[in-house]
C-alpha cells in the first residue's frame, strides 16, 4: 500500500524486485523477441544490435529519490517506488545510421503504447556548448491488442524503456559514461571533450553520406549500358577495346555486367568487392568493357563445361563466380593463370583441348 515512509517503501520495492525477478527477466526476453521480429518484418535498415538489461534495484531507488521523492512528499502524495520506474527493463537498439532512428521509433510507436519520449538528439543539437551522447529514449508498454493475448498476460504492468542509437552514438555513449565529473572539469578539458563529441557526430554524418553516395553509384551502374557504345564500335572495327573509356572494373559496374549474364543470381556486395580485387590483382587495368567482352565471347563454352562437370558430379556446385573465373582464364590463360586453382585449371584446360581436337 502506498505511503510517505521512504524507508518502508524502499523495503517494499526490494521485496517486489526480488519476488518478480523471473517475470521481469522473461518480459525483457519477450520484448527483445517482439522487437527483433518487427525489425525483420518491416526492415527499417540493418540493425546490428538489440539487447536488454534489468536495472539494478539500488539504481532504481536512487533514481526515484533524485527525480520524484521530494515533490511527492512536498505534495503529501503517497507513493510506491515501482510505479515510477518505467525503465526497470531496458532495451537498446543500435542502427547503422542516424537516419534510421526516426524510422525505428515510428515502427515501435505503432506497435506499443507510448508512455514517454525523450529526444536526446534534439536536446544536444539545440545547445551550443553542451556535450553528451545522442539517442532517442522511449518508455513503452504493451498495447491493448497485445495485452489481451494470453501469452502476454504475465507481462502486464511491465513497461520498458527503449534506447535507439546509431552505431556511432552507441560508441560515444560508452565513452561518454566513462568521463566523470563532466560539469566540474576544467574548461580546457571540456573543450577537448566537445571536440571529440563533434568528431563522433561528423563520423555519423559521413557514414550516412558515404552510404547515400554508394547507393547512388549502384543505381547509376544499374541503368548504365552493359557495354560502352565506344567500345562496341571499336570491337566492330577489330580494334582493342581496353583503355578506351577508362572505366576500370569496380564493384558497381561489375554487378551491372554480371547481372546481365546471370539474371537469376543474387550477387552480394561484399563478395563482389573481394572478387573484383582478385581480378585487379592480376590485371590492374581490367575494364568494364573487358569483362563484358570476356563473358560475351567465352560464356557459352564455359556453360558447356559446367554441364560436363555437373553431369559427371551431380553434387558439384558451379556458381556464376566459378563461371566468370573460367571465362577470364579462357580469355587470357597467361594473365589469369591464378584465377583458377591448379587442379581446376588443369581439368578445364584438358577439357578445352579435347573439345578443340574433337
Amino acid at each position: 500500500m502506498a505511503s510517505l515512509d521512504f524507508e518502508q517503501e524502499k523495503k517494499n520495492f526490494k521485496s517486489f524486485y526480488e519476488s518478480n525477478g523471473k517475470r521481469i527477466a522473461d518480459a525483457r526476453d519477450a520484448y527483445i523477441r517482439i522487437i527483433a521480429s518487427l525489425m525483420k518484418q518491416f526492415d527499417p535498415g540493418e540493425v546490428p544490435k538489440i539487447e536488454g538489461r534489468i536495472k539494478d534495484q539500488d539504481e532504481c531507488i536512487r533514481k526515484f529519490h533524485r527525480k520524484y521523492q521530494g515533490k511527492l512528499e512536498a505534495d503529501e502524495q503517497p507513493y510506491e517506488i515501482k510505479d515510477f520506474i518505467s525503465d526497470l527493463i531496458g532495451i537498446r537498439i543500435v542502427c547503422l545510421y542516424e537516419d534510421q532512428i526516426p524510422v525505428v521509433s515510428a515502427l515501435l510507436q505503432g506497435q506499443f503504447r507510448i508512455l514517454n519520449v525523450t529526444d536526446k538528439i534534439s536536446a544536444v543539437e539545440s545547445t551550443e556548448d553542451s556535450f553528451g551522447y545522442k539517442g532517442l529514449h522511449m518508455d513503452l508498454a504493451l498495447n491493448d491488442e497485445m495485452a489481451s493475448l494470453p501469452k502476454y498476460q504475465q507481462y502486464l504492468g511491465c513497461p520498458f524503456e527503449v534506447q535507439i542509437r546509431s552505431l556511432i552514438q552507441d560508441a560515444w555513449s560508452m565513452l561518454d559514461h566513462k568521463i566523470k565529473y563532466k560539469k566540474s572539469i576544467p574548461i580546457d578539458l571540456k573543450r577537448r571533450i566537445n571536440i571529440l563529441s563533434a568528431l563522433f557526430e561528423l563520423a555519423d554524418r559521413e557514414f550516412k553520406e558515404i552510404r547515400d553516395a554508394t547507393t547512388e553509384l549502384m543505381q547509376q551502374a544499374t541503368v548504365a549500358p552493359v557495354s560502352d557504345p565506344v567500345d562496341e564500335a571499336r570491337e566492330a572495327a577489330g580494334q582493342a577495346a581496353t583503355a578506351v573509356s577508362g572505366k576500370t572494373v569496380n564493384a558497381f559496374n561489375f554487378m551491372r555486367v554480371a547481372r546481365h549474364f546471370f539474371k537469376e543470381f543474387e550477387f552480394e556486395a561484399y563478395k563482389v568487392d573481394d572478387f573484383v580485387q582478385d581480378i585487379l590483382e592480376l590485371d590492374s587495368g581490367f575494364q568494364k568493357s573487358d569483362l563484358h567482352k570476356c563473358l560475351k565471347e567465352n560464356l557459352k563454352t564455359v556453360r558447356d563445361y559446367r554441364e560436363h562437370v555437373t553431369a559427371e558430379n551431380p553434387d558439384k556446385t558451379f556458381s556464376p563466380y566459378s563461371s566468370i573465373r573460367h571465362c577470364l582464364y579462357l580469355s587470357d590463360p597467361e594473365k589469369f593463370l591464378r584465377i583458377l586453382s591448379k587442379g581446376t585449371r588443369e581439368r578445364f584446360a584438358g577439357w578445352v583441348r579435347a573439345r578443340n581436337s574433337a
